[in-house]
């Protein structure tokens, strides 16, 4: 066949029969550019073969001939369609001119016919690539997500791997304590637009009216840390404005919130609702002067509570001061030389001074109970002294004990040993006086002495003067 025209399409063809194996150096060697399968080339050499191809081969030592030209520009022959059932899998799209040259491709589309499970073990490893890529991108594509991490106010997208929250907050380097709040909570797993929100704790040394504490709180301003209290801000007193924001080193606030207090003065009662952090603050919202010694019934400086009834206590009032006498001490000593029974006075005592100041004042009209306030010594009391005779007394006075002293002692005084006349001259059972008395050898005044000495020494009288001393009770001795 002349190699002018085309050659026949190797799909279309029918296969040889199978050839033996053919081994590698005893493999036939091939013109340049003739395609045919094993064992074809001598078959064709000699008698033209099914392909009519003639031999181009040429020693070198020959003349060579150019090798036959394809003519492209022939009209191609009515070409099969091959329905997709019939057509291989993942052979590829075939040149056109492989039906010119298409010997080794025919060969190998009969050895794939012939043996279809190598064709199915040649292209399962590279399905198996592809599903694997394909595969491998999916997962890729499935694992990334997208989420919104908004840390203390500020959002940022981001896309991560992280399974839960923890570890998309490890990745990002952000670092929660006990007081931080995590919403959705660590350990929530991620998925695709996920939003988490970090809010970080603040410390806040708050008083609140009157009453110290530290609480934690996640807002960023002191408007928002009052809401998260619950404490009603209007009408309270803040020690910062309600803009002020909120460090994470916190900050500290007063708060006074708005009560009612019912102030009572005067007979009259006056409710009003103030945020003032003393009591006192709170009776002059009400229009009430204090004066003089005006108080309240709670200290002015304490913190009035809602509800509480403050009473104004009108005071009047000044000092009395009460002189009071201090009682003297006595102290007595042993006197050999006085009888028994006699007592001297050597020293007189004196009373004492103390004097003293009370408060005296009315409340609302109402007269109060004196409170002492001060006591002070005007004057020292002085110890009297007092000698006390020990001298046994004598039985008898010669020449006197027989008359009847009874009876004078009846007639002077009344028989009473401490009698003294209107005068205060004379004193005693005998009315002595005392320089009559002290000659005899008595102390002190004779109306101190006990009976039996004034007898003793009215004895010794009589001894010397006789009757005389008594001219109108002398009579009296003889009975």
């Amino acid at each position: 066949m002349s190699n002018s025209q085309y050659l026949p399409d190797a799909r279309y063809a029918q296969p040889p029969d199978p050839e033996p194996y053919v081994g590698l150096h005893e493999a036939e060697t091939l013109a340049y550019g003739v395609y045919a399968a094993p064992g074809a080339y001598d078959e064709a050499h000699r008698a033209g073969g099914p392909y009519g191809y003639e031999d181009t081969y040429r020693p070198a030592y020959e003349a060579a001939e150019p090798p036959p030209t394809l003519q492209l520009t022939d009209p191609l022959p009515p070409q099969r369609t091959v329905p997709d059932s019939e057509a291989p899998t993942l052979v590829g799209v075939e040149n056109s001119l492989g039906a010119a040259v298409g010997g080794r491709a025919a060969r190998r589309r009969r050895r794939d016919a012939e043996r279809p499970e190598s064709a199915l073990r040649r292209l399962l490893p590279q399905a198996l690539v592809v599903a694997f890529l394909a595969g491998g991108t999916t997962a890729f594509v499935a694992e990334d997500k997208a989420v919104e991490l908004t840390v203390d106010g500020t959002p940022r997208t981001l896309h991560t791997f992280a399974d839960d929250v923890t570890e998309l907050l490890a990745e990002e380097g952000v670092r929660v304590g006990a007081h931080d709040v995590v919403a959705p909570a660590p350990g929530t797993a991620l998925t695709d637009g996920d939003e988490i929100a970090v809010h970080y704790g603040r410390p806040v040394r708050l008083t609140l009216d009157g009453q110290r504490r530290e609480v934690w709180t996640t807002a960023r301003t002191v408007e928002g840390a009052l809401r998260q209290l619950g404490v009603r801000a209007e009408g309270a007193y803040l020690s910062l404005a309600r803009s002020q924001r909120i460090g994470r080193a916190g900050l500290t606030l007063d708060v006074r919130t708005e009560r009612s207090v019912t102030v009572m003065a005067d007979g009259r009662a006056r409710t009003i609702r103030t945020n003032a952090a003393t009591v006192g603050e709170a009776v002059e919202e009400a229009g009430i002067t204090l004066r003089g010694q005006d108080a309240t019934s709670v200290p002015a400086g304490s913190f009035p509570r809602d509800g509480q009834t403050v009473t104004v206590l009108r005071i009047t009032g000044g000092k009395e001061v009460h002189d009071e006498a201090i009682a003297y001490a006595v102290r007595r000593t042993d006197d050999p030389t006085l009888f028994q029974g006699t007592e001297v006075v050597e020293r007189p005592g004196r009373a004492g001074l103390r004097r003293i100041t009370y408060s005296v004042r009315t409340v609302n009209g109402v007269k109060q109970r004196p409170k002492r306030i001060r006591t002070e010594i005007v004057r020292e009391p002085r110890a009297q002294l007092v000698k006390v005779g020990t001298k046994p007394l004598p039985t008898s006075v010669r020449g006197a004990d027989g008359l009847d002293w009874q009876a004078l002692a009846a007639c002077e005084s009344g028989g009473r040993p401490g009698a003294v006349d209107p005068s205060g001259t004379y004193g005693g059972l005998y009315q002595f006086d005392t320089r009559t008395w002290q000659s005899l050898g008595g102390r002190g005044r004779p109306q101190d002495a006990p009976a039996a000495e004034q007898t003793f020494r009215a004895k010794k009288l009589y001894v010397r003067r006789g009757a005389s001393p008594w001219p109108h009770c002398g009579a009296r001795l003889q009975g």
